[in-house]
């Protein structure tokens, strides 16, 4: 991969190029070798090697930085390919298999933020000690009533006709 972290020098350059610290950055990479080890079974590195397949990522390290920085940057597949020194696909593949980890890492550390709500018991877990819940709902799309007075009283009034 063509960026390191040892191009990065400053704090602000860590922040800004992966949205944490470095000191933030080597502990959550420890955890991260971790949950690559346990769904691989193997390290990167060692499975390199059993591929002989080149790579543009050559370690978790990598792989980690890699993935942050595409979040973080929010570059397309193919411009983070370019920056990053491998092509769209593999920028995309790569992509995924960092998520993957990372979402691992996270969940291993207890950290991973809950995304699906299943049941009315799983809301009500989660937001047990909170005593309002403030939904933004300004934009819900409705059924277009045929009858013409219901129609009105729903229309938002931003489609009007330009002359």
């Amino acid at each position: 991969m063509k960026m390191t972290t040892l191009d990065l020098k400053q704090d602000r350059q860590w922040r800004a190029t992966v949205g944490i610290s470095k000191e933030q950055f080597f502990i959550l990479l420890n955890c991260f070798k971790k949950a690559y080890f346990e769904t691989y079974q193997s390290e990167l590195n060692k499975r390199k090697v059993e591929t002989k397949i080149d790579y543009c990522i050559e370690s978790e390290e990598d792989l980690l930085l890699f993935t942050l920085f595409s979040f973080k940057s929010g570059l397309t597949y193919d411009v983070l390919g370019i920056v990053c020194g491998m092509n769209g696909s593999n920028a995309k593949r790569n992509q995924k298999i960092g998520l993957k980890i990372l979402a691992k890492t996270l969940d291993d550390l207890g950290v991973m933020p809950r995304r699906k709500l299943l049941t009315v018991k799983d809301f009500e877990d989660l937001f047990r000690e909170d005593k309002e819940l403030i939904f933004d709902a300004t934009e819900q799309c409705i059924q277009r009533p045929s009858d013409d007075d219901r129609q009105k009283e729903t229309y938002s009034g931003k489609k009007n006709l330009t002359r």
